[in-house]
């Protein structure tokens, strides 16, 4: 398991159009066998503030997920959204193991 979080800050009057647009891209990436979850969460103090969690069953799943036509979509829509360039870190799996994400 590879586990990512995506840290995105958008701007204030573009929050909602993000939310949109995150969701269906998060609702598309569950169809994809290498994903076991990809979670969307808004910070409580600062609601400019998103981070995706991705749960990827394999190294290879993060590119088979960058490269499809629903990620692409959501790159090129969120882009002009964003108020600084996303950064994300990378995780291993500790518990559950890798068998307790479905």
């Amino acid at each position: 398991m590879l586990i990512v979080h995506v840290f995105a800050r958008v701007k204030s009057d573009q929050i909602e159009a993000f939310k949109a647009a995150t969701a269906e891209n998060a609702r598309n990436s569950m169809q994809e066998p290498g994903i076991a979850r990809f979670d969307v969460v808004r910070q409580q103090d600062d609601r400019t503030r998103f981070v995706l969690v991705e749960v990827y069953r394999d190294a290879n799943a993060p590119a088979q997920h960058k490269a499809t036509a629903h990620y692409k979509k959501w790159r090129d829509t969120v882009e002009p959204m964003m108020a600084e360039p996303r950064t994300s870190i990378k995780f291993d799996n500790v518990f559950p193991d890798d068998s307790g994400w479905g």
